[in-house]
């Protein structure tokens, strides 16, 4: 088992230096797409720091993130076994790469140290049929995480000094995206890539769309409603003009990935989870 915990420490190393290519690949389009200087210029560097962090092992971004794991795990494998090699794994991964230690006691306000504490890292673990133990890992930055937001629909929205109504239907998915996109007004490093999930629970859609993150930026949704949906979407909020670094320009956000779930009759959730321009995200399998 100690080559599952090296494996791991190696997974937070690549995934806390190097830019997935389907993101990078993503930005440079952004780049190229681009007329404004300022704006150029602004991917430019974001393009310059990917290759610099890649080329010399190093964070590529000072804050590390909240670790959130997603593991797939063979019948007959502990779960607790997996569980503890990731925190092994995370204390010696903090000093050895290093890490930004996170991990805050809410209570005492002291920090641990070595990124582990009460449900830090985030572990979410599921039985598979599978004969490979799969080990998916995101980095989650806390200036994107802070610009989430849930709606409970139906809802009031309000954009400036007008109002609107996001109905319990996709145009009303639409509008909550669109607010809490306006609603950031560029904190959080975009372009962003976006997670949605719709559903019926808190909880559900939270997980779901944090989740969608882990999608690559190509993906296309396996059913065409939701895939024509997220495509709209995207356009709708490259339109806003919000931009690089909050500074305007074409591109707002790289991608948006929905999920949907069933619902109760009486609830309609609608999450969005947001990630940084510098969207980390690796996987191991073992």
């Amino acid at each position: 088992m100690l080559k599952l915990r090296d494996g791991i420490i190696e997974l937070y190393k690549k995934v806390a230096t190097s830019i997935p290519g389907d993101v990078e690949d993503a930005l440079k389009t952004a780049y190229s797409n681009e007329t404004e200087p300022l704006i150029r210029e602004s991917l430019n560097v974001i393009l310059q720091n990917i290759k610099i962090a890649r080329t010399t092992s190093r964070p590529i971004c000072q804050d590390t993130g909240f670790p959130v794991f997603y593991v797939k795990v063979p019948k007959g494998l502990s779960h607790q076994l997996i569980r503890d090699m990731i925190m092994d794994a995370t204390r010696i991964a903090t000093d050895k790469i290093p890490l930004r230690p996170n991990a805050v006691d809410v209570i005492t306000e002291k920090n641990t140290g070595d990124n582990v504490g009460e449900y830090f890292p985030f572990v979410y673990t599921e039985e598979t049929g599978e004969q490979s133990l799969i080990v998916d890992l995101m980095l989650k930055g806390g200036g994107c995480e802070n610009l989430g937001q849930t709606y409970k629909l139906p809802a009031v929205l309000t954009f400036g000094d007008k109002e609107a109504i996001a109905e319990r239907d996709f145009d009303g998915v639409r509008k909550c995206i669109l607010d809490a996109v306006f609603k950031a007004q560029g904190k959080g490093c975009p372009p962003y890539t976006i997670g949605v999930a719709i559903g019926g629970a808190k909880d559900q859609v939270t997980f779901l769309s944090k989740k969608q993150l882990m999608r690559r930026i190509p993906d296309i949704h396996t059913n065409a409603v939701i895939a024509e949906l997220e495509n709209k979407i995207l356009n709708d909020i490259n339109r806003l003009g919000i931009g690089t670094a909050g500074l305007g320009g074409r591109t707002t956000a790289i991608g948006i990935k929905i999920a949907t779930a069933h619902r109760h009759p009486a609830s309609y959730f609608v999450d969005i989870s947001f990630s940084c321009w510098a969207n980390r995200r690796g996987r191991l399998i073992w």
